[in-house]
């Protein structure tokens, strides 16, 4: 089995300068760095498996950060990304906020606020990879579940008892004692709150959630 790959902190700016220096102080802390002059230079490369965070230039020609972060977000990217701006753009930077960015620093940003703040990015980075790793085995479970056994457990998981259950789909309460074990197991849960916990993680409320959801 692969180790998977290390955290990686990439940096997006057309300033040499700017790239040089931050690549420099990632390194001499011991973090990975790869550096990039233009957005779609970024994009061109990069690994949506690799995890980390984006070091990313709010003002640059043609193409800019803020640009960058629309793509970035239509395609499902949860890597987190710190702003750098040189201009103190307020509208800009609530604009990038609203837009999910996990930070906003101004230039000349120092290593007192970077380092910590790439490292605390880093960090959600790695917790939204574990919570989306696991909807996706939850998703896989339910995937396993016939027709029968998902209305079952969109009943179940709200808290009905198998007899009203049995009244709601019209079957015997037994036929639901046995649809309900099953889809305990396939689901790998231990109790009806622990399969409620999951569904509601997945969104499932209601017949038409979980419609949607298969």
């Amino acid at each position: 089995m692969s180790l998977p790959p290390s955290p990686t902190v990439f940096v997006v700016d057309d300033d040499a300068a700017i790239r040089k220096a931050v690549s420099r102080l990632l390194r001499s802390a011991g973090i990975a760095v790869t550096v990039f002059e233009s957005p779609r230079e970024f994009l061109a490369q990069y690994d949506p498996n690799t995890p980390g965070c984006l070091v990313l230039d709010l003002a640059m020609p043609g193409f800019n950060g803020l640009q960058l972060q629309t793509v970035l977000g239509e395609r499902g990217s949860i890597l987190p990304i710190i702003f750098l701006s040189g201009h103190g753009d307020v509208s800009k930077s609530v604009q990038a906020m609203k837009g999910g960015a996990f930070d906003f620093l101004t230039k000349p940003v120092n290593a007192k606020n970077l380092l910590p703040a790439i490292r605390a990015a880093i960090e959600r980075g790695a917790v939204a990879r574990r919570e989306q790793a696991e909807l996706s085995e939850i998703r896989a479970r339910l995937d396993t579940l016939t027709p029968r056994e998902r209305e079952v457990l969109e009943h179940v998981a709200t808290g009905k008892l198998n007899k009203q259950v049995a009244g709601d789909l019209g079957i015997t309460e037994a036929t639901v004692k046995m649809h309900r074990a099953r889809v305990i197991a396939k689901m790998k849960v231990q109790s009806v709150a622990e399969l409620a916990r999951l569904t509601e993680r997945c969104g499932i409320r209601g017949t038409n959630s979980l419609k949607s959801a298969a």
